[in-house]
């Protein structure tokens, strides 16, 4: 709820970019998740994905999970294709360029490149995306 109300207050002042970091030792659903997101993303509905992944964050299993892509228009077959690796070059690419980038667990955030471990309020990260901080 935090960066969608900076992204709201921001507007197209902001580019929000997503990488996928599936701890899966800590969250079994992770990389289930990640494959449904990149599933979506094929027709155009990451964010919608995103959103209910995070919205759901308690309710990950496969059913669940296949729920979201049917409520979301992603096919029987795109999900299959998910399920059988499809998209892992991609998560791993992402994951392996969080580890390089010093990601150690989720949500971390950068700005310009540059991690971001400060405060995670919105009035906080909308001053420091403005240069007011």
């Amino acid at each position: 709820p935090v960066l969608k109300a900076v992204q709201q207050a921001m507007g197209k002042q902001l580019r929000f970019v997503f990488r996928n970091f599936p701890i899966t030792d800590s969250h079994p659903h992770a990389l289930a998740a990640a494959r449904f997101a990149e599933a979506a993303t094929e027709i155009g509905q990451f964010w919608e994905a995103h959103d209910l992944l995070y919205q759901h964050q308690d309710a990950l299993t496969d059913r669940d999970i296949a729920g979201y892509a049917e409520a979301l228009g992603v096919n029987a077959a795109l999900m299959e294709a998910a399920d059988n690796g499809a998209f892992d070059a991609r998560i791993e690419s992402d994951f392996m360029g969080g580890v390089r980038s010093g990601v150690n667990g989720t949500p971390c955030l950068f700005i310009n490149g540059t991690r971001y471990d400060g405060p995670r309020d919105v009035d906080s990260l909308v001053a420091v995306l403005t240069g007011l901080a």
